[in-house]
């Protein structure tokens, strides 16, 4: 790989510290001032491009200044690489490396002082905990960011598994339950316009069409949050922008699941080879992951969590802290899944739902043990079960980084058992590195061929079917039937 940028004397790349005595580098950050609240901006990244331009919208109307960081790429990487520890995860190298590549920026082709950068800017991100280095990223970056120079550089950070009532490290960013609530209906919305991209995409009859009705309703619910009007009155509207994209959905294509680890199963970049565009280049339907069922997730784990502590409560004993636990957990999960119905029906996204945390739990406890809880671990399990066992998907992708301890080590293993129980089952597991790209798209196409052929043997099922009602070709028909894909799933309701 190369880089226009020298590393630092202390930096991994440069062969003098071989000569060098180890030290053990700490998070001690020197003395500085840093400036107002009214003069900080606020960087944040790591998701989708539709997903952050909402998001920062939605910030926006509670009067926060953020800016989100460009696209993860392989420069991004790069720099991560460089400038960070050894042995890291891909969502670590290309988060950490994207922010200093921007910071960079800033230096060098925005002309801003690095003292400037250091007092004004902040990033904020996610952490978290358990068998995962998920929770050493803030760790990583602010020892990534003083080895490029950027030493005293605020990353502060909200727990992605506790609840609205949290606050920030720093003063500067307010961790309100407003600011939350916003932002998870904000989240909601920005997973409904993805699914429905993914599910118009693949049958567009004018290329490009879908991509620009989603980025219509994106600029309609933008100006909807920053003059805070209503959201579900704006989704209305966008009904009708997304009825002028003509489709023909009765191209026979499979249907491919992308699960696997958070990061690298949702984001669209070079983080994960583009794999949702490439699978619809090679003609399949995508089923993606949204954003909302990793919160999701987090709330089964505080539900799960806390009925194994009240589980431990000796007799005779009240805890009302847990009665209050219990009380805000049951509002999350249920007002996530009324608030994303809502929404979804006024939107014209018929026909889908949420997961089910709990029917997933005892899908995938059959085999994989609960308790080893970190990442989507015994998730992965339990989608592909269900995808068999509900005709989900023809085929169901796993996409983790290099080495994913709770992905590759342990459900990786157990998937094994899981195709041998269900031998109609369609399954491949693929980790990204940042390089080897032929290699994944190749191992890619050949569990596409399959798929494919099972498609096409489903269609093979519909011969007399003569004419279709029109109104069954638009994007919020979704019938209800036995078939996987969506042409047979049509022509069954057609009968």
């Amino acid at each position: 790989m190369s880089c226009n940028y020298k590393p630092t004397s202390h930096s991994n790349l440069d062969l003098l510290n071989l000569t060098q005595e180890a030290t053990q580098w700490s998070d001690i950050p020197p003395k500085i001032e840093y400036a107002p609240k009214s003069e900080t901006k606020l960087l944040f990244g790591g998701l989708t491009e539709g997903r952050e331009r909402l998001l920062q919208a939605a910030a926006k109307s509670l009067g926060e200044d953020y800016t989100p960081l460009p696209t993860v790429d392989n420069k991004s990487l790069e720099f991560g690489k460089i400038y960070g520890n050894r042995g890291q995860c891909n969502p670590t190298y290309y988060t950490v490396g994207n922010l200093i590549k921007y910071l960079i920026y800033l230096r060098d082709e925005k002309k801003i002082p690095t003292e400037e950068i250091i007092r004004k800017y902040v990033h904020v991100t996610a952490n978290g905990c358990g068998p995962c280095r998920f929770g050493m990223y803030v760790t990583e970056y602010k020892k990534a960011l003083a080895e490029a120079g950027f030493a005293g550089f605020r990353v502060t950070s909200f727990e992605h598994n506790k609840s609205i009532f949290q606050e920030a490290e720093e003063s500067v960013v307010e961790f309100s339950p407003k600011y939350f609530l916003i932002l998870i209906k904000t989240a909601i919305i920005a997973d409904i316009l993805t699914i429905l991209g993914y599910q118009m995409r693949p049958y567009e009859v004018e290329k490009g069409s879908t991509d620009r009705a989603i980025k219509e309703c994106e600029e309609l619910i933008i100006k909807t949050l920053e003059n805070k009007k209503s959201l579900f009155k704006a989704l209305l509207k966008c009904r009708k922008i997304l009825e002028r994209v003509e489709l023909n959905r009765l191209q026979v294509k499979p249907k491919v699941m992308v699960m696997g680890e958070f990061w690298a199963a949702m984001t669209e970049s070079d983080g994960n080879y583009h794999i949702h565009r490439f699978l619809e280049a090679e003609g399949a339907e995508v089923i993606n992951q949204p954003l909302i069922n990793r919160i999701l997730l987090n709330v089964w784990e505080a539900e799960y969590l806390r009925e194994v502590k009240e589980g431990l409560e000796p007799k005779g004993v009240l805890d009302f802290s847990l009665a209050k636990s219990k009380f805000m957990i049951f509002l999350a999960k249920h007002g996530i899944h009324a608030q994303f119905n809502l929404y979804a029906k006024a939107i014209g996204l018929n026909g889908y739902k949420l997961p089910n945390m709990e029917h997933l739990q005892k899908l995938g406890e059959q085999f994989y043990p609960i308790d080893s809880n970190g990442g989507e671990g015994h998730l992965e399990v339990a989608h592909l079960i269900e995808s068999v066992q509900d005709r989900v998907a023809h085929l169901v992708i796993s996409v983790k980084p290099f080495g994913c301890m709770p992905s590759s080590g342990v459900s990786d293993g157990i998937q094994s058992l899981i195709t041998a129980k269900y031998p109609n089952a369609n399954f491949l597991s693929v980790e990204t590195s940042g390089e080897g790209g032929a290699n994944f798209y190749s191992r890619i196409q050949m569990a596409l061929f399959k798929a494919k052929e099972q498609a096409k043997e489903e269609f093979l099922e519909f011969k007399d079917i003569k004419s279709v009602p029109n109104k069954k070709m638009r994007y919020n028909y979704a019938p209800k039937s036995r078939y996987i894909g969506t042409a047979c799933k049509i022509l069954d309701s057609t009968r």
